[in-house]
């Protein structure tokens, strides 16, 4: 049985959850920032018909911001974080099977409904503006990469916000119409590499011939080719292959000079790569923590360091994952500079089940799969951050930069909306 994929995909997502709770945002430009304000990585369709641009630097934008009336926030990640779980929740109830791509961005299989699918494609919109309030794009096709087409056309050619491409005059059509940088994988990079050759469509890849561009480019080239034509080459996924690495970091709001406030960053950083590394039932065997200062400013001093710390036995405890990073960081630290970032990655991840026990190794910390689980769970229940390491500061100056933060509408019960 031939397989059918459906991509579905939220529109401007991190703007419509700021929207789902201002409704009187419906219909005005708004605008999503990066960490520290830095640049817009969220347009309403108002937005882009201003010509802002993704990635576009906000101290840029100002004057075009104040003379349009553009809504501008910071980016809210406990929000949108709820939200994609609340419209994931949804389209399970749509499919046998799924694979949760992205934030925004989840494949459904479809394969033998014998319904229309147009139809069906219409009805999952439907029920996910309903029950979540976000409004979504569907592609309907034969492959994962064709889906991701028939996505793209759905939010740019059709009025009904679904395409479906799943016979071969559509897949054609689509084919045509697509262009080549908005085939899955292809990046602005190979897409100058591709361009110097003649190609500027989906169509033109599709026409190439996949042994030929594999030895040129790579074997993902050839698959890449082979979905394009109608052969599936990537199978859906149940659920995300675990990470190899787990990185935590943050540019600071402002310029840090002294080590102690370098010390609280990163035993902040270390403390959340724990919970995401206990999250995905892990433990670390080797530890790296880096510091830099900017780049981009000739009149300032620049450093920039690594330091790896293999840990004395695989751990997931948020202890031993400070420890190790504060030793590297005093490995590390000069004085005399302005640094900009910190950041903490946890390498050589292995399952519990794979760890081999060393009689003259150091041990584990007695109970501590017990403290940790009850750690997560408080903190789950009553807000990150409600039991921590005194090493973690609760508030910080070196802190991410979110003045335009909307408030914590599903995160805090203060911020409870009390009429809309």
């Amino acid at each position: 049985m031939r397989p059918v994929f459906a991509l579905v995909d939220c529109n401007n997502f991190y703007v419509s959850c700021e929207r789902l709770f201002r409704p009187d945002l419906r219909g005005a430009p708004v605008v999503v920032l990066s960490n520290n304000d830095g640049c817009v990585i969220s347009r309403s369709n108002e937005a882009k018909a201003l010509g802002i641009a993704m990635g576009e630097p906000y101290f840029k934008l100002r004057d075009l911001i104040e003379a349009h009336g553009v809504q501008v926030f910071s980016s809210n990640y406990a929000l949108y974080g709820n939200v994609s779980s609340r419209v994931v929740s949804v389209l399970r109830e749509m499919a046998p099977r799924m694979e949760v791509y992205s934030i925004d961005e989840s494949f459904l299989d479809l394969t033998g409904f014998h319904q229309p699918l147009s139809a069906y494609g219409r009805m999952i919109k439907a029920e996910a503006y309903r029950l979540t309030g976000i409004p979504v794009g569907v592609g309907i096709s034969s492959t994962k990469t064709l889906a991701k087409l028939a996505n793209w056309a759905a939010k740019r050619r059709s009025q009904s916000g679904v395409v479906v491409a799943t016979r071969t005059d559509q897949q054609r059509a689509l084919l045509k119409d697509a262009p080549l940088g908005e085939v899955w994988g292809v990046g602005r990079k190979l897409q100058k590499h591709l361009g110097d050759i003649g190609l500027t469509t989906a169509w033109d890849l599709a026409q190439q011939d996949p042994a030929t561009m594999r030895k040129r480019f790579s074997v993902v080239m050839e698959k890449t080719i082979r979905e394009l034509r109608g052969e599936a080459c990537y199978a859906l996924e149940d659920g995300p292959e675990p990470k190899q690495m787990i990185t935590c970091s943050r540019s600071f709001s402002e310029r840090v000079t002294d080590l102690e406030p370098l010390r609280e960053a990163v035993a902040t950083y270390a403390s959340r790569a724990g919970e995401k590394l206990r999250a995905q039932g892990d433990l670390c065997q080797l530890l790296q923590v880096y510091i830099r200062t900017g780049v981009f400013n000739p009149n300032e001093k620049q450093y920039a360091r690594t330091a790896s710390v293999p840990l004395p036995f695989p751990s997931n405890d948020t202890r031993d994952l400070v420890a190790a990073a504060l030793a590297g960081l005093e490995s590390i630290y000069l004085p005399g500079y302005r640094f900009l970032k910190a950041g903490v990655v946890l390498m050589n991840l292995v399952s519990p089940s794979q760890v081999q026990g060393d009689l003259f190794a150091a041990s584990p910390r007695p109970r501590s799969q017990e403290l940790m689980s009850v750690l997560d769970r408080v903190n789950t229940q009553m807000g990150r951050g409600t039991l921590r390491l005194a090493r973690v500061p609760q508030a910080a100056g070196w802190a991410m930069r979110q003045s335009l933060k909307s408030p914590g509408y599903v995160s805090r019960w203060e911020d409870l909306p009390r009429s809309i």
